[in-house]
């Protein structure tokens, strides 16, 4: 920017230079300095990538915007193909084994549930997860935008390839309840939406009346959601998910990882010392 800034500045003086003193078309220093900013964004303009990402604040939970009245349909690990959702939800965009790393199959129904968990087996997997329609890698590397237009790229990049989008936390909203859950699924139907993840775009027209959220049936019963839904959703920072259900469970959980990691340390520190040196 600097060696910009002086070209400008060059540019301007020969203008100067050239036409002479008696000339000069600048009243002041002030409006010579004001000609000289207006080449620099002219000359930024054409050698700097115009990127359009989001320009909300970054502090605490309000760091990224809430996005309002969004139609939000159930999905569960292990769910079979059906005519309005014809993909099986045994693997998903960043786990071929998703069904077998959860531990079995998120029985939707009511009945086979409790403590928002199936009666039959506790998860491996957080059972709070989303899908929305966006997946930042393809054939093994990042999507040409993903850097450009993911907020938290540069944070969260650990090698070429591998998803900075999975596992990222939610905040999903309906009337006065909020519930949070994990980022683990590409859709409803599109992997490439990312104008609506993460600007300002509406979700588009598919089979499901333009549903742009799926959750699990953990998040629903939470929020006492119908199949087919309306809610509002931001994402949030691990900092600022509080206490709650979606902290129990879970291989993938950022708060079972850590607590595990606090045991492991307790039982090191209270070890025998000759335990210790072995």
């Amino acid at each position: 920017m600097r060696r910009t800034f002086a070209i400008s500045l060059l540019l301007a003086g020969s203008v100067v230079a050239a036409s002479g003193q008696s000339m000069s078309p600048y009243e002041s220093a002030a409006d010579f300095a004001k000609y000289a900013m207006k080449l620099r964004e002219q000359a930024m303009l054409k050698v700097e990538p115009q990127v359009f990402v989001p320009t909300t604040s970054r502090t605490s939970t309000t760091r990224y915007p809430w996005k309002t009245n969004i139609i939000t349909t159930v999905f569960w690990i292990g769910e079979q193909p059906t005519q309005n959702n014809p993909v099986p939800n045994t693997k998903s965009s960043w786990d071929a084994n998703w069904a077998n790393n959860y531990g079995g199959y998120d029985d939707p129904d009511p009945a086979a549930r409790r403590n928002y968990i199936p009666v039959n087996f506790t998860p491996r997997q957080n059972p709070f997860y989303v899908a929305l329609p966006y997946n930042d890698v393809t054939r093994g590397r990042f999507k040409p935008e993903a850097p450009l237009v993911i907020p938290w790229f540069k944070q969260a990049f650990t090698a070429q390839g591998q998803s900075v989008c999975r596992g990222r936390w939610l905040a999903i909203r309906k009337g006065n309840r909020v519930a949070y859950a994990q980022w683990e699924d590409c859709g409803p139907f599109r992997t490439d939406h990312f104008q609506y993840v993460f600007q300002n775009e509406r979700p588009k027209p598919n089979l499901n009346k333009g549903a742009g959220l799926d959750v699990s049936p953990a998040v629903r019963d939470y929020l006492g959601m119908n199949s087919t839904d309306v809610t509002d959703w931001q994402f949030v920072e691990v900092r600022d998910v509080p206490a709650g259900p979606w902290r129990t469970h879970g291989d993938n959980n950022h708060f079972v990882i850590a607590q595990r990691q606090t045991q492991q340390q307790r039982v090191v520190q209270d070890a025998p010392a000759s335990t210790k040196k072995k």
